[in-house]
Parts: C-alpha cells; structure tokens; sequence
C-alpha cells in the first residue's frame, strides 16, 4: 500500500483533512479547481456565533498549507483520471489548466493586475465588484499567484483571431498584424507572462482519496418571483457577504450595487429556494437562519440608524449558542423578524418592493426596500457528480454524496480507501465541515497504519525524532 493521500478539493474541509494527515507525517496530494486555496470560507466577513473574522481563522491554515513539506498543492487544476490498482492503490492524473502565467517565474508582485486596463464582472466577488482580466481571487490568496482569463483577454483572442485567420494577418499599411493590448507582458518585472501555456498533465500515486467537493449556492435566475437575477440590488447571501468583508470590493461598507448609496431599509429573505419542492429544492439548507441573523447584526453595526427585516418561515438555531445569537439580533440590534413567504418583489424607481404576508399577525406586509438579500439554498456542485462517477460513489436524489451508513459511518464512502468530507455530503456549519474533515483524516491515517510495511516498525513522526 502506498501511504500518501489525495484530497480532492480546497476549502476548508480539504485543508482541514490535509492538515491532519500532513502533520502526521505523511504525504499528501491536494488539488483545487480554483486558482487558489480556501472555499466558500475565503468570501466570509465573519462567522457566526461568535462573529470572529473569517481571514483571521482561515488565512493561517491556507499559508500552513501553502508552505507545508508534506502537502503537495495542485491549484487550478482538477482530476482528471483516477485508475485502481488495488484497495488501496490508485494512479491518479491531473490536469493543471493554463494559467498563461509561469509561476516558477511570477513573484506575486501584483503589477500586471494593476496595469491591466479591463475589468469584468467577478464571480469571487458574487457580481458586486470587477475584477481584471489577469486576476488574483482575494489579496490573501494562497497561492499568490495570478491567473489569466483568456475568454476576456484582449491580446489572447486577438492573437488567436490572427492565427486561425479570422483577423487579416498584415494591418492597413501591410505590416504584420499585432495582438492587442499585452499590457501585462509589457510591465511584468520577471517575464512570467506565457502565451503559449497549455494544460499540463501530471500523474500521482496514492493509497487513499478524501472527497471534499463542497457546494454552490442556488442561482437567482431560477427564482423569478424575486427577479430571477434581474436587479442589481437584489443579492445572494455571499453576495452581501462580500459588501460586509474588508477585502470585498467596498472595503467593507454596506453600499448598494445600483448606485453606491447606503441602504437604509434591507430585507433579508430566508428559505429561497429552500423547501420549496416546487421550484426550489425539498430541503432545508440548514445554515441559512444563523448567517441571516449574523448578516443582519453585521449591517446594524455598519449602518446604525438603517433598518432590518427578516422574513423566515420557522427558525431553525441547532447549535452551540445559535438560539442566543440568534434572540441577540432581535433584541440587541432590533432585527424585525416577520414569519411568513414573501410572494414577490419588483423594482419601483430606485426601490425594491417586497411584498409578503406576517402569518402571525395575519396582516399583508410591503416593504420599500433599498437592498434585498436572499438566502439561497444550498446546493452540490455540478462537477460532484463526475466525481462520483469516477471513484464510484453513491449520490442521493438531491445529488449530494451519500455515506455507507449516514449515522455511524458517515465520512465513509463504502468504496475502500475513498472517504468523504464537508458539504459535499449535504449542508453543514463551518465547526460541522471541520469535524468530520477530521474525523476523514483520521479513517486515513488509521488505514495507514494498519497497511504500514513489515519494515515501518516506526510512525512517520518518531522516525524523524530519532
């Protein structure tokens, strides 16, 4: 048996999982299909109960594993194949995509995002600020290395047009056409920008997988009744989670898309598309009451004379000084709960009107409000199921990874050697993600040590202390 791992996926389940795994001594293979380490985590103002920063918890453990001897890191890259050899062998490779920038050579310096004159809308940033076409995802990134977005570059799609001979290859004066702009390449100190770049393959040997996939949010465009995506200044819940960060794009101030103004009246929408068989999903996203309530204290505390609403339809605070927290909103900072659906909302002039019933007072309820935050279900990402294709997993009918035994065994897949980890399992709180990422790391580990060769009399550790 081989005793290095692959953990697929970089949030905080997979770095957790790495981390146990890596300080035990053994190696692992960590691959992230984003240009860099952290997950959802990484978009977080603060977390919820105790409204600690979300940097200052995850940032540590992205550098510690960023420069950690026994993690190998494969950011922007995805598995491509995995090949068993035995129950407790398998040939993994890996497709690192073209990032058109060399990072042996890039020092992280930052120049050719600042002298990059375009800038498109950013996914990150959840369409509440740009970012440029060379991008780095957040100023903690880790690795800090940029990638470029060759859909949206200029020089990349002009070059492209030359060579396939859309675009004539002499100019009007019959010189050799040239790509546009090459702003980066001119300005970068050490060169690192490569047009040529391909996708690279790279093959791994492991002994055991950790699946931590993670989740996407419900998008907005299947959700009409609340614009369908149509108004700037009707977001998502990560959405509003960037306007309250201090890396976010407002530097942490609650300003509304449309025009930059602060919003006075903000509604908070909870359950959308949660528990909605209908147009929704059938289940409970199991967060949503608790970050709605930590997102409502955190806009009263930047915007102290503005007023919030929730409209819920039952609360569900499981957890560790959630019903606290959760009557905190309500008494402290004056957060107006309203049990009841909200049946639409429309733009009126520079207003969003919000048009819902309080069940319990029986009485219609219409709110002019300037912001609307919708707590959007949590959903499995598109990519879990060729996941689970590949190592053979079972899902269930929401599309989320299912556990050989849900009560007793539930980060064990039933496939030998493959755990499993985080939201990619269903919805989960960050203190719930991180303890089962452990509790995978540990199924690992054990499985290590019961595979250990005649010869490895010794732990990783105690080899290296003697």
């Amino acid at each position: 048996m081989i005793n290095r791992a692959l953990v697929i996926g970089a949030g905080i389940a997979g770095i957790q999982a790495s981390l146990d795994i890596a300080n035990s001594g053994y190696e692992v293979v960590l691959v992230e299909k984003d240009p860099s380490i952290g997950g959802h985590m990484a978009q977080l103002s603060e977390t919820f109960p105790t409204l600690d920063c979300s940097q200052c918890i995850l940032t540590p453990r992205t550098v510690e594993t960023g420069k950690h001897e026994n993690i190998k890191l494969y950011a922007y890259s995805e598995v491509d194949t995995v090949t068993r050899i035995s129950d407790h062998h398998f040939k993994i490779r890996i497709r690192r995509k073209a990032a058109y920038v060399n990072w042996e050579l890039c020092t992280g310096c930052g120049v050719c995002q600042e002298k990059c004159p375009f800038k498109i809308e950013s996914l990150f940033e959840r369409g509440v600020g740009p970012r440029k076409v060379i991008y780095t995802l957040s100023p903690q990134a880790v690795p800090n290395k940029p990638v470029l977005d060759a859909d949206n570059c200029r020089y990349l799609q002009s070059k492209w047009d030359i060579e396939s001979g859309k675009t004539p290859a002499l100019d009007k004066q019959g010189n050799p056409a040239k790509p546009k702009c090459g702003a980066c390449v001119k300005f970068c100190p050490t060169s690192a920008i490569d047009w040529e770049q391909q996708d690279t393959f790279y093959e791994e040997e492991v002994g055991a997988i950790i699946v931590a996939t993670g989740f996407d949010l419900f998008p907005q465009a299947r959700l009409p009744e609340y614009g369908g995506g149509r108004y700037p200044d009707v977001l998502d819940s990560l959405g509003f989670e960037r306007l309250l960060a201090a890396s976010g794009p407002t530097a942490g101030k609650v300003l509304r898309p449309s025009d930059g103004k602060t919003p006075l009246e903000v509604v908070f929408l909870q359950c959308s598309g949660s528990r909605d068989p209908e147009r929704g999903v059938p289940y409970c996203s199991k967060i949503c009451c608790m970050y709605t309530a930590k997102q409502a204290i955190l806009y009263k505390h930047r915007v102290p004379q503005g007023q919030a609403y929730v409209f819920y339809i039952d609360i569900r605070a499981g957890g560790k000084g959630y019903e606290e927290f959760l009557n905190r909103a309500q008494e402290e900072d004056s957060v107006i709960y309203l049990r009841g659906k909200v049946s639409k909302l429309f733009q009126e002039g520079d207003k969003i009107i919000v048009k819902g019933v309080d069940t319990l007072s029986n009485r219609t309820v219409e709110i002019a409000a300037d912001l609307v935050v919708l707590a959007t279900a949590v959903i499995p990402r598109l990519e879990n199921r060729q996941v689970a294709e590949m190592l053979g997993l079972s899902w269930d009918k929401n599309g989320f990874y299912t556990a050989s035994n849900e009560e007793l065994d539930p980060c064990i897949s039933g496939i030998p050697a493959v755990f499993m980890a985080g939201t990619s399992l269903g919805p989960k709180d960050i203190p719930e993600t991180v303890a089962q990422a452990s509790a995978a790391a540990a199924k690992v580990l054990s499985l290590f040590l019961r595979h250990r060769l005649p010869h490895e009399t010794a732990l990783p550790e105690e080899k290296a202390t003697s």
